[in-house]
């Protein structure tokens, strides 16, 4: 399988989950997921949390300006997947390089950082006044997967 196919079925799947999902309180949350998210999102804020097909996941803000963030955690207290919501200016050079290049007065939007394991990615969308795209790049400015809207 290649990787634009493994990757729009992750996120397929991820998107899925929210027809499954069930808010629960803090209180119902096992000690070790709320303590693993404690000690890596000490700042967080109106902390939200749904069961999503086994996984705990946790809505907050961050900081001065309230960033969204997302995180995803296995019942073992694993984090599994962290999505935060970022600037354009936040992209790196590469990214920002590559979409100057290959959509050329388009505008950024919904920037979001997606981290799972050790990989990072990027998903936005580009948009101009006849076109729309919706786009996730690696650091290096490639990309994994591209949608027209």
């Amino acid at each position: 399988m290649n990787r634009k196919t493994i990757l729009s079925a992750c996120l397929l799947a991820l998107s899925t989950m929210g027809a499954f999902a069930q808010d629960i309180p803090q209180s119902q949350v096992p000690a070790v997921v709320v303590n693993s998210f404690q000690q890596k999102f000490p700042k967080a804020k109106g902390v939200d949390w749904e069961l999503k097909a086994g996984l705990y996941e946790a809505e907050f803000e961050t900081g001065l300006f309230g960033a969204d963030h997302e995180v995803w955690i296995q019942s073992n207290g694993k984090i599994v997947r962290h999505k935060e919501a970022l600037a354009k200016n936040d992209l790196p050079k590469a990214v920002m390089a590559k979409v100057k290049r290959d959509f050329p007065g388009y505008r950024i939007e919904d920037v979001n950082r997606i981290s799972e394991e050790q990989k990072i990615t990027y998903a936005f969308e580009v948009k101009s006044r006849a076109d729309e795209w919706k786009l996730v790049v690696d650091p290096n400015g490639n990309v994994l997967a591209k949608r027209r809207d």
